[in-house]
């Protein structure tokens, strides 16, 4: 990021990438090819350098996508960022990126469910990698958990879907120069954490989320200034896996980076207020929001973060039934999965995004019956908590007793 300017100003400023043509806004490039001025035999289809204005194929780089890659890198406080096709597939080609047959891997056990059988059914079971899951809410469970085979460490922070932390700067002092680092940044977008200014090697994202901001685009990102590490991933975005951000929706990622500073404010205002309200809340057996006092890792939460994010999730104190009669009776509130839309949405984990995790894991890594995530919107808080009251109100109605 420019020394000069604040985060703000750089999330809109143009700086000067669209010169040409004048535009304020970066024009959609949907050529899928683009013409040489003149024939040269010494360039390769991998010989393009995007940075001096040269492009031969979108595959390779295209200048929608490379403008908002520059933006990313720049937001992230890195050197290089490549932008894929989904958040999954950024953390997939980061992993494939540094880990071989026979390495070992140290992921928190609270990771996105996506994340966890990623590295289960792929790196485990058919790249003969051994991947141990760790409470990495404390350092020095990681620290003990890294062998001399670690090629990497994957961690979360906030997780989803309990928000718990992990000590970047700890974790960062703990892992040798053989083993990459990395960080998914998802939850509170590089506004509110910068993993790399805190040690991390490599910071991830699913752009889906805060970053675009809309719920209107699908994609991914990596984030580095690790020179060696960032050819390889450029080697596996370009060639090795072909897997990149179309042009359209580098577009709509890039339009929504311009009000992500003021959104995220929004935001956590409303988090923090909903938050606050469930913690009292007589229904709700525990709330998980770093922002809370009563968060167990809220100092740290402080000391990492300039902000806590929009998203929290609380138990209800009862059964099934009751989360089920409480989603099912919310108006305002979507029940849909994903987050960091602009609309307030709320899920189930144990009957959506980590149903297919055996409910026994489930348990044991806190996913109960009657956990609910909240990715919280940008509407007028009130109008969220009489939509909370609403489903509250439906759990008494089915509690009450039935008469003949």
């Amino acid at each position: 990021m420019d020394d000069d300017r604040r985060f703000d100003t750089t999330a809109i400023a143009t700086n000067g990438d669209t010169a040409e043509s004048g535009d304020v806004v970066r024009p959609i490039h949907l050529s899928s090819t683009f013409e040489l001025g003149a024939l040269d035999p010494s360039v390769g289809l991998d010989d393009a350098d995007p940075a001096a204005g040269e492009f031969l194929y979108s595959r390779l780089s295209n200048p929608t996508r490379h403008a908002l890659e520059e933006r990313l890198a720049a937001l992230e406080g890195g050197d290089r960022a490549f932008a894929f096709s989904s958040g999954t597939a950024a953390v997939a080609t980061t992993a494939l990126s540094v880990v071989e047959p026979g390495d070992h891997v140290v992921a928190f056990d609270d990771l996105y469910a996506g994340t966890r059988r990623l590295l289960e059914t792929v790196f485990e079971d058919r790249l003969d990698v051994a991947v141990d899951f760790v409470d990495a809410t404390d350092a020095e469970t990681v620290a003990a958990a890294i062998e001399p085979e670690t090629s990497l460490v994957m961690m979360e922070t906030p997780t989803n879907p309990l928000l718990k932390l992990c000590d970047i700067e700890a974790i960062a002092a703990a892992v040798g120069d053989d083993t990459t680092f990395v960080v998914d940044n998802t939850f509170l977008s590089p506004y509110f954490q910068q993993p790399l200014d805190l040690g991390a090697d490599v910071v991830v994202h699913s752009t889906t989320k805060y970053i675009n901001g809309h719920s209107d685009s699908v994609g991914g990102a990596a984030i580095t200034s690790d020179d060696d590490l960032a050819a390889t991933l450029e080697f596996h975005q370009r060639v090795g896996l072909g897997d990149m951000l179309a042009p359209f929706d580098s577009f709509l990622v890039a339009r929504g980076l311009k009000t992500l500073p003021v959104r995220m404010e929004r935001h956590e205002d409303n988090a923090s207020i909903l938050a606050t309200h469930l913690d009292e809340h007589e229904a709700v057996r525990a709330v998980h929001y770093p922002g809370l006092d009563s968060h167990p890792q809220h100092e740290l939460a402080r000391k990492q973060q300039s902000g806590f994010g929009g998203v929290l999730s609380f138990e209800l104190d009862g059964e099934f039934e009751d989360a089920q009669a409480f989603l099912e009776a919310l108006d305002v509130f979507s029940l849909a999965v994903s987050l960091g839309g602009v609309e307030s949405l709320i899920e189930h984990p144990a009957g959506m995004t980590h149903e297919p995790i055996p409910r026994e894991t489930r348990l044991e890594n806190g996913i109960t019956d009657t956990l609910i995530r909240v990715s919280v919107g940008i509407e007028h808080p009130e109008d969220l908590l009489a939509d909370l009251e609403r489903g509250f109100t439906a759990i008494e109605r089915t509690d009450a007793p039935t008469t003949d």
